[in-house]
C-alpha cells in the first residue's frame, strides 16, 4: 500500500506559509545598508548591540543582564553548564521538553519531576518537597503555552513559585518562547519582573516570532550571572552570529515584529480551533484541553491506550506525531503531543481522520 503525502503534528514550527519572508527580505537589506559594518564583524559574545539594548528595553532591565545567543536552547545550554554540577537536584515538570530534560540527564542532574497541572506546574508540590528537605539548584519551568502541555502558569502559581525560589535559595528558569503567540485569554507579567532578589532568568526568543531559521534567542537575569555566560559564550564560539542578530534588530524596531506576530497568531488560532473540533468529531475518546496560544495541544487517550503502536499505525498512514513517553521520566504511555503550527486547516482535517482511522485499528488489533 502506498503512504499517502506526510502530514506533520511533529515539529514545533510554522508552515512557511505564515513566515514574513518579505518582511524578513526587507529587514536584511536594512541590516546591510544602515549598519554593513557590525553587521558582518565578529562582535563579542554580548550579541548585536542594538539588540541587547531593544531587548534590556522589552523587558525593563539594563543591558548588563542581557546576552543574546544563537537561539534559545544556546542559552539553556549555557545556563545550564554554569549551575548545574553532577548530583545537583534540578525540578522539571511532567511532562517537559525533551531537549531539556536530555540536556539535563547529560550533565548529570538529579531530575526532579513535578506534575503539570491545567494552571501550570503543581507548585505547592515544590512547596512540599522544598519543606520536607529537598534543595534544589534549578527549576526549569515553561510559563505560556507549554511545551508540550500547552498550559499557561496561573499568577498566583508565578508569585508563590517566586517567593519559593527566594526562601529555598534556588533559580527559576522561566523558559519562556512561546509568551507572544497568546490568542486569547490575557497575558500575564513574567516571573522576572515580579522578582525582586535575583532568583529567575529568563530566556527567550525570535525562533518562534520572525521564523526558526534565524536562531536569535537570549537570556535576562542578574548582571553577576550574565557575566559569567558571556565569559562562557566568549570561550565557545568568540561572538554569536552578527547577520542574524542585525537582521532581527531591524526587524523589531520598524514594527515589522508585531505585524509578524499578529499574522502568526491568527493562522494558530484557527489551526488549534481545527484541530480541536476534528478531534472532538474523530476521536472523541481522546481528551484535551485546548491552549490559550502557542504550537501544541497535549492529548490523552483513555488508559491502556498504546500510543507506540498508534506511532506506527500512523505512520503507515502518512501521519507523524510525538509520543508523550518522550517528555516524561516516566509514563505517558497514552499521551500523545500534537503540533498544529506547521500544519494548515485542511492538512489538520485529513491528519486527524487518518489518525482516528490508525486509533481503531490499534485498539481492534489489542481486543
Amino acid at each position: 500500500m502506498e503512504t499517502p503525502p506526510l502530514i506533520s503534528f511533529a515539529r514545533g514550527a510554522p508552515s512557511l506559509d505564515i513566515v514574513a519572508v518579505d518582511e524578513l527580505r526587507e529587514a536584511a537589506r536594512a541590516a546591510f545598508d544602515i549598519d554593513p559594518g557590525g553587521t558582518t564583524a565578529y562582535g563579542t559574545a554580548i550579541g548585536y548591540v542594538p539588540l541587547r539594548e531593544w531587548i534590556a528595553e522589552y523587558q525593563q532591565v539594563t543591558p548588563e543582564q542581557i546576552v543574546v545567543t544563537n537561539g534559545s536552547m544556546q542559552a539553556d545550554a549555557f545556563l545550564f553548564r554554569l549551575l548545574v554540577q553532577p548530583g545537583d537536584l534540578v525540578i522539571v515538570e511532567a511532562p517537559s521538553y525533551d531537549r531539556t530534560l536530555l540536556s539535563l540527564r547529560e550533565l548529570g542532574a538529579e531530575l526532579m519531576a513535578i506534575p503539570l497541572e491545567e494552571d501550570g506546574v503543581d507548585v505547592e508540590a515544590i512547596a512540599r518537597a522544598c519543606e520536607a528537605g529537598a534543595r534544589p539548584k534549578l527549576a526549569h519551568i515553561i510559563p505560556n503555552f507549554h511545551n508540550p502541555g500547552g498550559y499557561t502558569l496561573s499568577l498566583e502559581k508565578r508569585r508563590r513559585l517566586v517567593d519559593l525560589a527566594k526562601t529555598y535559595d534556588f533559580i527559576v528558569f522561566e523558559d519562556d518562547p512561546y509568551v507572544e503567540l497568546r490568542f486569547e485569554g490575557e497575558a500575564l507579567p513574567t516571573m522576572l519582573s515580579l522578582d525582586d532578589s535575583e532568583h529567575v532568568v529568563y530566556a527567550s526568543s525570535f525562533s518562534k516570532t520572525v521564523c526558526p531559521g534565524i536562531r536569535v534567542g537570549y537570556l535576562a537575569g542578574p548582571a553577576a550571572l550574565i557575566a559569567d555566560i558571556v565569559k562562557m559564550a566568549t570561550n565557545t564560539y568568540i561572538s554569536p552570529s552578527m547577520v542574524s542578530q542585525s537582521i532581527v534588530n531591524q526587524f523589531v524596531r520598524s514594527g515589522l515584529l508585531e505585524k509578524s506576530i499578529d499574522t502568526v497568531k491568527s493562522a494558530l488560532c484557527e489551526r488549534r480551533d481545527a484541530l480541536c473540533t476534528a478531534l472532538e468529531r474523530e476521536l472523541p475518546e481522546a481528551s484535551f484541553r485546548p491552549p490559550e496560544g502557542g504550537y501544541f495541544l497535549w492529548v490523552d487517550l483513555p488508559e491502556g491506550a498504546d500510543v507506540a503502536q498508534l506511532v506506527a499505525a500512523a505512520k503507515e498512514r502518512g501521519v507523524v506525531f510525538v509520543p508523550g513517553t518522550d517528555f516524561l521520566l516516566q509514563g505517558g504511555e497514552n499521551s500523545l503531543r500534537l503540533a498544529y503550527s506547521g500544519v494548515t486547516v485542511e492538512q489538520i482535517e485529513e491528519g486527524v481522520g487518518r489518525l482516528a482511522e490508525a486509533y481503531r485499528g490499534v485498539a481492534a488489533a489489542a481486543a
